[in-house]
């Protein structure tokens, strides 16, 4: 897989870069009436939704978390609490999660995130040889190794999705 960079980049796009990961960046036309990002996103690139994974913040035990999960799926919050060691979770505001990524809600991604916050990555995704996420912003994605995802964030993995 080729590094391929967006014009401008992104904080996300940044972090590759920097620390020598190939990844491709993934680009198309964001629709505003879209109902899910992440549908749109894998519809729009042509990629099987279980491979393409949304960004959702949660509130674990009053510390903000960050689940990463196959858009064909649902975040299950009692498996996010048990994965990031905590007793209940609840999801974010999506103000707060704004504010605590930098990026906006549809376009949230696990990477260069203005502050670092546990992360864990839904097992499913160590499946594929490569998986999407958001690049940053709506209507970019970025194509990387699981593995890298997993490093770069430092996850966790553990099944925290609902089919």
């Amino acid at each position: 897989m080729a590094k391929k960079k967006s014009a401008g980049g992104t904080p996300a796009t940044t972090v590759l870069t920097a620390a020598g990961v190939a990844f491709t960046v993934q680009e198309y036309e964001h629709d505003p009436r879209s109902e899910s990002y992440g549908e749109e996103a894998a519809a729009a690139i042509g990629v099987d939704p279980a491979r393409v994974f949304k960004t959702l913040l949660a509130d674990v035990d009053g510390r903000l978390t960050v689940a990463v999960v196959p858009v064909s799926g649902q975040l299950d919050l009692k498996a996010l609490a048990k994965a990031a060691g905590g007793r209940r979770a609840v999801m974010a505001d999506p103000q707060a999660a704004e504010r605590a990524t930098g990026y906006v809600v549809g376009g949230i991604s696990p990477l260069g995130q203005k502050r670092a916050h546990p992360t864990v990555v839904d097992d499913s995704a160590l499946d594929w040889p490569t998986v999407c996420v958001s690049a940053g912003r709506r209507g970019l994605e970025v194509e990387l190794a699981p593995t890298d995802l997993v490093r770069l964030t430092r996850a966790v993995t553990a099944p925290i999705r609902r089919a």
